[in-house]
């Protein structure tokens, strides 16, 4: 079915036909005029005997190449189905006070942003892939896209706050792959979560409950572990101990099939979506079809000057 995606433009059709009807009436006064025409020798020259009908195809070839400038002008458009993977990486990235012990180089906070590029990259541009920072809570920075560049800057803008909410973390990720629209695809698209943390909650729902969601929704949840047991913290003045929480990320990892890493690789964060599978939907998006209708009106033009030249010696 073609549609028009600036119908507006309809509206240079108006001339177009008045310049038809323009025709037809001068057409149907012709012989009115040949009456009162004095010059018969100069007026057999300008429309020659034994033309009949074929004098009216050329202008009639004429006027339907313009009704296809005039049309193309509005933007014709079919609707094409589009094969859409929907396949879901989601990246929960810590950004509490303690990632910004500098135990791991230079800072827990800027090793796991630039682990977290490297997988952006790393990551096949047909998968979607979704960004959740977490502190007190847990946000979504970024809806699962495909536009890496967006991802990437959303990780180079993360800003440090208090608290850590490693399981809202890993609910806020289930929400986010839940909204991937389906396109005619059944149920949740085949999804991943990747978290990277120092450990320790201290607010929201526990690490057990999330783990139990994500192994409910058959999503994997590997996590990386950043800091040492020796990380330390300057926070409102005072020097406190920030110890990486690895039992629960490992707990976490391990509950949901998922990979614990503490010093990832960009080979080992391969592992977290080599098996992942794939989901197809199908999105209907337009295609523009404005250069048939410029085309079909190029091939009228010629047609017209073609028959004109032919029937009459004139190029119209």
């Amino acid at each position: 079915m073609i549609r028009f995606m600036q119908p507006w433009w309809l509206l240079t059709l108006v001339p177009v036909l008045a310049l038809a009807a323009a025709y037809v009436w001068r057409q149907r006064h012709r012989r009115a005029y040949a009456m009162r025409f004095t010059n018969v020798d100069l007026l057999r020259t300008l429309a020659p005997k034994g033309l009949g009908w074929r004098r009216h195809v050329a202008a009639t070839v004429l006027l339907l190449a313009m009704v296809a400038l005039a049309t193309g002008m509005a933007r014709p458009a079919i609707d094409t189905r589009e094969p859409l993977e929907r396949a879901t990486v989601m990246l929960a990235i810590d950004v509490s006070l303690s990632m910004q012990a500098d135990d791991v180089s230079p800072n827990r906070l800027e090793a796991a942003q630039e682990a977290a590029k490297q997988f952006v990259g790393e990551l096949p541009a047909s998968y979607n892939l979704g960004l959740v920072s977490f502190a007190k809570a847990a946000n979504v920075l970024v809806a699962p896209t495909k536009d890496r560049a967006v991802v990437t800057a959303a990780i180079d803008g993360l800003t440090l706050a208090e608290a850590t909410a490693t399981g809202e973390a890993v609910f806020t990720c289930l929400e986010a792959i839940r909204s991937v629209p389906a396109d005619g695809a059944a149920g949740i698209p085949p999804a991943r979560i990747v978290l990277l943390s120092d450990g320790f909650r201290t607010s929201g729902r526990s690490v057990e409950e999330a783990a139990a969601a994500a192994q409910a929704a058959n999503v994997p949840v590997s996590t990386i572990a950043f800091g040492t047991d020796s990380g330390q913290v300057d926070i409102g003045g005072q020097l406190q101990r920030v110890p990486v929480d690895r039992l629960a990320l490992a707990q976490l990892a391990e509950t949901t099939e998922g990979y614990f890493y503490e010093a990832a690789s960009v080979a080992e964060l391969k592992q977290v979506y080599q098996d992942m599978g794939s989901s197809i939907g199908f999105r209907t998006e337009p295609r523009e079809i404005t250069q048939w209708y410029a085309g079909v009106a190029l091939l009228l033009v010629l047609c017209a000057g073609g028959l004109s030249l032919l029937w009459t010696s004139r190029m119209l």
